[in-house]
């Protein structure tokens, strides 16, 4: 058994979609029209045909106040593997990227938290 799908909660699909892809580097694999919202989902250029991560609008009655709890107590709701956490957070900052927690080493991991401007926190990690 393998991950094929994972999915976060977006205030935005086209501004998650923006974010995810021109500032993370994820690129778009499904753009499908549902309704007023998309099937919107994006992976890793590494792993074109590898996990994808939808996108999914924030509509449902449980996603606010589950979003806002998260952001509220400072768990994020996803965690990326990077290869450099400090270079990441460097370049992102130059990026206007907000981080909620600078790069931060714990043993043999390190990780640091962002916003993703749609709503969450998002964690990148790199060791373990």
């Amino acid at each position: 058994m393998k991950i094929h799908l994972a999915s976060v909660f977006v205030e935005d699909q086209s501004r998650a979609l923006r974010f995810y892809t021109d500032v993370l580097g994820f690129v778009k694999k499904h753009d499908v029209p549902v309704g007023e919202d998309r099937w919107l989902t994006v992976v890793s250029p590494e792993d074109p045909d590898g996990p994808e991560l939808l996108l999914e609008p924030s509509g449902h009655p449980a996603a606010r106040p589950y979003m806002t709890a998260l952001v509220q107590d400072g768990i994020p709701a996803i965690s990326f593997s990077v290869a450099d956490v400090p270079a990441e957070y460097d370049r992102l900052r130059e990026l206007g990227v907000r981080f909620t927690q600078e790069p931060l080493e714990m043993d043999a991991i390190t990780t640091a938290v962002l916003d993703d401007t749609c709503g969450n926190l998002v964690q990148i990690m790199h060791g373990g």
